[in-house]
């Protein structure tokens, strides 16, 4: 009998299940509100990154209803042959607009974007600097760039020039990445020191602002707006699958740059548009933020009051200084089973654990969004109290 070739899955799986790091599927039967239907029972959602609230939000679901009727629901093409429908540039001009750049170029997500921006700038005989906590989205195009990577010391701008310094100038172009807050502490990137150090070596600067958008910045424009460093950050890279509420990514920055992805990034090229619907959705929701920072500034208010609750019940919240709220467990069966009885309780905020995190960092991450109530508030923080204590965590 020939040998099973695929033994070694469930060598794996099992591994996985005696680690607790065995990853259970939570199936979503509404859509993403502040109380979302989990696994056929209504809940408590402290687990999406619907920040705003806006992927179930009326004027998002209207637009995506009348692009429709108005374009069909799919491109049928890639953005260079027959797929570039006139709202992908309407996107596009908003984008650009909302963010304070020449241009933008939209993609099928966030991760794509990535994966399309990093590999068109850099090459083999080319470097990158990258974060050591970056997203796994910024490791995966650094690698399909073929350039050599250097990792620096997080959120560490002396580390990073330590690093620049002892790396022998026989590269080509260079570059220094970084997400702008980092989607599992929840701590921002010191973009205005990383801008120094890379203005000071000629290096491209590159940030993921997915955690940024609709958080950071005047009316959620982000990191850079954040900073004041417009004009300044060579490449910003954003998703449409947050804050926006929607699907889809897009990359920012200058004409230039911006007509050259056009030319090279190989998602651009070679992978079908974004659908009418989605792209209509997204405009819908830059029409909203440009017409009121309420929902921005209601996020921050929950995410302040929360923060300061869970201390005050002796929570470990980590560094974050973002409404992702980390709940530090330490090893992954812990978190596991304090997720499994949250959920028991009527809260749903999954456990994150390795590869996600480092080994001994796992947690409960809770994302905050501006459509929760007082009383939500309050409820989950009873709820937390109640399983932290039962398990001793608190």
């Amino acid at each position: 009998m020939p040998n099973d070739k695929f033994a070694f899955i469930d060598e794996e799986v099992a591994a996985l299940k005696e680690q607790g790091l065995f990853i259970n599927i939570r199936t979503i039967d509404s859509p993403q509100e502040a109380w979302t239907v989990v696994d056929g029972r209504k809940v408590l959602n402290f687990c999406s990154n619907n920040y705003l609230g806006l992927a179930d939000h009326p004027k998002l679901k209207e637009a995506a209803k009348k692009a429709i009727d108005k374009w069909g629901v799919g491109p049928a093409a890639v953005r260079t042959i027959a797929g570039t429908m006139d709202i992908h540039l309407d996107l596009e001009r908003r984008m650009a607009a909302f963010k304070r750049v020449e241009a933008a170029v939209s993609f099928q997500s966030g991760f794509v974007a990535n994966q399309a921006a990093i590999p068109s700038l850099v090459g083999k005989d080319d470097v990158i600097f990258s974060d050591e906590l970056n997203h796994a989205s910024i490791i995966d195009g650094c690698r399909l760039s073929r350039a050599k990577i250097v990792r620096y010391p997080h959120c560490d701008p002396d580390g990073l020039e330590e690093v620049i310094q002892a790396e022998p100038k026989t590269y080509g172009r260079g570059m220094v990445v970084s997400d702008g807050v980092f989607s599992m502490d929840g701590d921002v990137a010191p973009l205005d020191r990383l801008y120094e150090v890379a203005q000071r070596h000629n290096l491209i600067l590159m940030v993921d602002d997915a955690h940024g958008e609709g958080v950071l910045g005047e009316g959620g424009r982000g990191i850079v707006d954040h900073f004041g460093l417009h004009g300044k950050v060579d490449v910003e890279v954003g998703t449409f699958s947050k804050a926006f509420g929607v699907m889809g990514g897009c990359v920012a920055g200058s004409e230039r740059v911006m007509d050259y992805l056009r030319q090279k990034a190989r998602p651009f090229l070679f992978s079908s548009a974004v659908t009418p619907a989605d792209v209509a959705a997204c405009i819908a929701a830059v029409d909203v933020l440009e017409g009121s920072t309420e929902l921005v500034d209601q996020l921050w208010e929950n995410t302040r009051y929360f923060k300061g609750e869970m201390k005050r019940l002796g929570f470990d919240t980590g560094f974050s200084t973002t409404p992702i709220t980390p709940v530090m467990l330490g090893e992954a069966p812990l978190a596991k089973e304090f997720s499994r009885r949250l959920l028991e309780e009527g809260l749903f905020a999954m456990a994150i654990g390795f590869p996600t995190v480092p080994r001994g960092k796992a947690r409960i991450r809770v994302m905050m969004s501006a459509i929760h109530s007082k009383e939500d508030l309050d409820k989950g923080l009873s709820i937390f109290n109640k399983v932290g204590k039962e398990l001793g965590v608190v």
